[in-house]
Formats: structure tokens, C-alpha cells, sequence
């Protein structure tokens, strides 16, 4: 059932090409080391999640860097194309059609249908890749869980929950409440 799940088509050969000559036909398609991952339209609650944090980024972004919101391609290689809900990215990085290499900061709002693929198989690819952090947000909890990267591994560096305070310092300084971002 497309709506309420992600498809993961493991057998490791897709690459950009063979994603790129799908017909667009409106189902977001990722690349996740030659596997194609297929994820149903995100509900408006999480789509209000991305809004609420895009919002709080984008205020407090500095010049060179650039908030950007899914759909938008982040080419790691020709076998990995992702499309993490948020990005923070350098302005050189944004080419015509994608964004090139590691973002500085990935987001993905976790949901019943792509929680273990965010988490088990995103995660760990974007680690590889050198993302500086990665942030998945349980908007159940509501909850942030912030990964960032030390000798190439990432750690938890916070979690708060709720009403609690976090104040990030990757990729810049910026203040955060779960709670604020459910409405």
C-alpha cells in the first residue's frame, strides 16, 4: 500500500540514469547505494513540521549557506541521490538541477511509513558521506535527536524533548523547541 509505507527496491543496481527515466509521475524516488527507495507523500503534519523548522533555519542562516526544503536531490554519487526533508547546504553546493555532496545539516521528520529507512539505512549513508549533522524529529514525542559528526562517526550530541531548549551550534547557532514545531 503506497500511501502508508516505503518501498525499498533492493537489488542495487539503480543508478541516477535509470531513476531519472521513471515517468514523473509524483512518487518521491531516492537512491540509497543502488537501491531505489520510493516514499508516499508526506502527511500535513509533517509537512508542517518542515515549515515550523525551515522557518526557525532559514531566520537564523548566514550569508553563503542556503535552507533548503524536500523535494530537492542531494547527489552523493551516481548510486545515491537522497532527498532528505531539509537540508542546510553551501550556496556553492546548489547546482541547476541538485545539490552536490554532503549537506552541512540533514532533517528528516520521522513517520510511521520511512522511520527505519530514515534512521537504519539514511543515517548511516549520510555518515559515510560526511554529513556534518543529521537531525531526525519524532513529531509524536515531540522529539529531536541531533547526530553530529566526530572522527568520521556520528554522536549524539543532544535531545531534547518537548519544551526543552536546544541550542545548536551545527551548521550555526540556532535555538530549538520541539513542542514549537507541532502546531
Amino acid at each position: 500500500m503506497m500511501d502508508a509505507m516505503t518501498v525499498v527496491a533492493d537489488d542495487r543496481r539503480w543508478t541516477r540514469a535509470r531513476r531519472d527515466a521513471l515517468p514523473d509521475d509524483g512518487i518521491r524516488r531516492e537512491l540509497l547505494d543502488g537501491a531505489l527507495v520510493m516514499t508516499p507523500a508526506p502527511a500535513p503534519r509533517h509537512q508542517g513540521v518542515v515549515g515550523e523548522l525551515f522557518v526557525l533555519l532559514h531566520a537564523a542562516c548566514p550569508a553563503g549557506l542556503r535552507v533548503l526544503m524536500a523535494p530537492v536531490d542531494v547527489t552523493l554519487d551516481d548510486r545515491t541521490v537522497l532527498q532528505p526533508d531539509l537540508v542546510v547546504v553551501t550556496a556553492d553546493a546548489i547546482g541547476p538541477n541538485d545539490v552536490t555532496g554532503p549537506p552541512l545539516l540533514a532533517v528528516e521528520v520521522l513517520s510511521p511509513g520511512t522511520r527505519l529507512v530514515d534512521l537504519n539505512r539514511k543515517r548511516p549513508r549520510l555518515e559515510r558521506a560526511g554529513c556534518a549533522a543529521f537531525w531526525p524529529i519524532d513529531p509524536d514525542e515531540p522529539s529531536l535527536l541531533a547526530w553530529e559528526l566526530r572522527a568520521s562517526r556520528y554522536v549524539v550530541v543532544a535531545h531534547p524533548v518537548g519544551e526543552q531548549e536546544w541550542v545548536a551550534s551545527l551548521p550555526f547557532p540556532v535555538a530549538i523547541r520541539p513542542a514549537t514545531l507541532i502546531r
